[in-house]
């Protein structure tokens, strides 16, 4: 990485708000929100399964669904140019050999690696509890919800994580299986009408041990 790449890396995390305030005005396109999710999929996830599902909701008709979903986020459902709903998908294994055969293709990875990881996966997934295998998949959708606050960043949007919505009814208000999608949070994504406020961190020295 370049000096001046690194720097402005750094400019867009420094740069990061959570806004709740945005410019109605302003609507991303399907093409660049494609691009957007494209980007933040680069994310790394365990034995690249990819776990993470996006629900964009930018239409007036999945803001009305999603509102008494999010009763302390109104300002973000109405204002935002579109609230990414990020879940988890707990069948995700079913896209194994599409992903690892798309590598052989690719020549990403060789045939015989393929035939080998595929079904030592396979066994895995079968033998995980359904929790440990739920907190892999929270961690990779976590991962992928980072990347994707700095990539819509670094196309000139801001972005807002929520925590505080119906957990337990948004798959099923949009017509998703309610056992096979975990919720992980709301993204709302737009530009901001004001610059937010900074926050302070925890010194390092508080946060970290040195061995």
């Amino acid at each position: 990485m370049t000096t001046q790449t690194a720097t402005d890396f750094m400019e867009i995390v420094k740069g990061r708000r959570s806004i709740r305030n945005y410019d109605t005005n302003v609507k991303i396109s399907k093409e660049e929100m494609t691009q957007i999710l494209e980007e933040a999929t680069l994310a790394p996830s365990s034995v690249n399964m990819q776990p993470w599902r996006f629900l964009v909701i930018d239409s007036e008709e999945g803001k009305a669904t999603l509102a008494p979903l999010a009763k302390f986020n109104q300002v973000q459902v109405e204002t935002s140019s579109a609230v990414i709903a990020v879940f988890g998908d707990m069948k995700a294994i079913d896209q194994l050999e599409n992903i690892y055969d798309t590598a052989v293709e690719k020549g990403l990875m060789p045939q015989e690696v393929r035939d080998r990881q595929v079904p030592a996966i396979q066994g895995m997934y079968e033998s995980v509890p359904a929790s440990a295998l739920k907190d892999s998949i929270l961690i990779d959708s976590g991962l992928v919800s980072m990347q994707l606050m700095l990539v819509a960043r670094a196309h000139g949007y801001d972005t807002n994580p929520i925590g505080g919505y119906e957990k337990d009814q948004i798959a099923e208000a949009f017509g998703m299986e309610k056992d096979r999608y975990v919720p992980v949070m709301l993204l709302s994504i737009g530009k901001a009408v004001d610059t937010g406020y900074p926050s302070v961190r925890l010194p390092i020295n508080d946060i970290t041990d040195w061995k």
